[in-house]
């Protein structure tokens, strides 16, 4: 698999742990089906993403990408679609993830460039 696919696959990987994520509270603990199961294939089909990111890329590269940008993503989901508000200091940690992710990406030599 070729890089450029490889980040392709990583990053619908993290939209759909994203779009399960964000259904968590639709489910209202697991008692309504129908977003259940969404939320299950979703997070399902991004683990198996995963896996096959991991045959091209570290795996600490691939869930520290994966867990940083579903972190800064859910944020502004939560943000824009529930409502609810970020402080400065969250602000600041959400920054630092995405510079965090942005270094790894650009900088380190775990990575095939």
């Amino acid at each position: 698999m070729t890089l450029p696919a490889t980040y392709a696959i990583l990053g619908f990987a993290i939209a759909l742990e994203v779009i399960g994520t964000s259904l968590l509270n639709a489910t209202q603990q697991f008692t309504r089906p129908l977003p259940t199961v969404i939320m299950a294939l979703c997070y399902g089909v991004s683990f198996y993403c995963l896996s096959l990111a991991v045959r091209v890329l570290p795996v600490g590269i691939v869930y520290a990408i994966w867990s940083g940008m579903g972190i800064v993503l859910i944020a502004a989901v939560s943000v824009v679609f529930l409502r609810q508000s970020l402080d400065f200091w969250a602000l600041t940690g959400l920054g630092l993830i995405i510079a965090g992710v942005a270094v790894i990406n650009l900088m380190s030599k775990s990575l095939p460039h």
